[in-house]
């Protein structure tokens, strides 16, 4: 069988999103990709975003390759599934003008957090729950009722799969970048000055901790590894490619002893990385680790500088601010870009923040400006304030967002006069 795996081409003119708007590695495509090589199966990886391309243009490409299925994802790689625009309007716009007799299906948060909404908004065939790297190949293979995550329209209505697709680390063995245009990325994500060819990869996926914010609980969930081998195998493809960064995308990079393996491999080789962690599973020695390592940029959720604060988010944060502090400055004398991000909430007082972050500002430490939390379909501060999401979800949880903060303000990197999501999707 034939599958296109489509990265489209994102605008996010008049959205919320805050995510950064560069192309990255599609990983979830690619990992898909493997998998279908695996299979027996003959895949098409199209980056329309990195390469520029239109639909037109990649409408073209697919009535020459001819496939059986369109697979699309809603979400600009897997770094932002748990902080994805919150339309479908790119995606819809994209399969809606890529009409070429596949089967169409759609990957990504959206789906995973409302799959009803999502097949009727986008008209596609399919929909996967969970992620998606093991189960496409088997949409060639099975019947669909036996794939976990997989969620159809047929001629009897809607089907729903009870379970999400939950992915083997261990069966993602090291991606081939040939055929990819490694060459054409630039972007070094998360770094902010110098020059410098940059790429994203993944050690792990999932978190084991439950943060009232954190939008994993659908997708990416439980914390798990791949081999060290293959990541460290990966790297070395993409150091012979000229790639001098490598960011690893991963929900929480630091846990586990084998993350002390990878770093170790890393320290010896000609590699700069970034990542972000929280700072409390650090210590002296492996910060020690992470510098040899080369790592120059490290983003540290710290979301509330108060006990109470982090405790309300869920954070089973069990080191005082003090502490996180005295780590935080330790990071800082061996990584050169350390950022401590702060979420809004009403156990900080706006002055003690000020003088927080004077302190750490003085030291060389990044802090944010609490930032508004977007209450993601999915999350425990979802179900917490609206239940379990609805067909009316993603538009609910927009409709609070924009309320509770166009008086306060947004990020610098939003719009700021984002448009309503209803209007937002009819925008093609």
């Amino acid at each position: 069988m034939k599958f296109a795996l489509l990265n489209p081409a994102w605008s996010f003119q008049g959205s919320i999103y805050f995510g950064c708007q560069e192309p990255h590695y599609p990983l979830e495509l690619m990992f898909t990709r493997q998998k279908l090589l695996q299979s027996g199966h003959e895949p098409l990886l199209i980056d329309a975003h990195l390469a520029r391309l239109s639909a037109s243009d990649v409408r073209t490409k697919l009535l020459a390759f001819e496939p059986d299925f369109l697979v699309l994802t809603t979400a600009p790689s897997y770094l932002f599934w748990r902080c994805p625009p919150p339309e479908l309007r790119i995606p819809r716009s994209w399969f809606a003008k890529l009409d070429c007799g596949a089967v169409k299906v759609a990957i990504g948060p959206h789906g995973s957090a409302t799959p009803v909404p999502t097949l009727k908004k986008l008209t596609c065939d399919v929909v996967i729950r969970g992620e998606p790297d093991l189960v496409i190949p088997q949409l060639a293979a099975r019947p669909w009722s036996e794939i976990d995550g997989c969620c159809w329209s047929g001629e009897n209505g809607i089907h729903l799969s009870p379970t999400l697709a939950v992915t083997d680390m261990h069966t993602l063995t090291a991606l081939d970048f040939t055929g990819y245009d490694v060459e054409a990325r630039t972007h070094r994500h998360h770094v902010f000055n110098g020059r410098g060819r940059g790429a994203e990869l993944e050690f792990a996926r999932g978190c084991p901790w439950s943060c009232s914010f954190c939008n994993k609980t659908l997708f990416r969930n439980k914390y798990r590894e791949r081999e060290v081998e293959a990541v460290v195998d990966e790297v070395d493809q993409l150091i012979a490619r000229g790639v001098d960064y490598i960011y690893f995308i991963d929900e929480i990079f630091g846990v586990g002893k084998n993350v002390v393996r990878l770093l170790e491999a890393l320290a010896e080789r000609k590699i700069t990385i970034g990542l972000q962690t929280r700072i409390d599973l650090w210590n002296e020695e492996t910060l020690d680790l992470l510098g040899r390592a080369h790592c120059i940029s490290m983003e540290c959720g710290i979301e509330s500088i108060t006990g109470a604060g982090r405790n309300e988010l869920n954070k089973g944060c069990r080191v005082s601010t003090e502490r996180l502090t005295e780590l935080l400055v330790y990071a800082r004398q061996r990584v050169p870009w350390v950022q401590a991000n702060l979420i809004l909430t009403e156990h900080d007082h706006r002055e003690d923040i000020v003088r927080w972050q004077d302190v750490l500002k003085s030291r060389g430490v990044w802090v944010s400006d609490p930032v508004p939390m977007f209450p993601f379909p999915g999350t425990p501060n979802y179900r917490e304030v609206f239940g379990e999401p609805d067909d009316y979800a993603w538009e609910r949880a927009h409709n609070f967002y924009t309320s509770a903060f166009q008086e306060k303000g947004y990020s610098d990197i939003q719009e700021p006069q984002p448009v309503p999501l209803e209007d937002l999707e009819c925008i093609s």
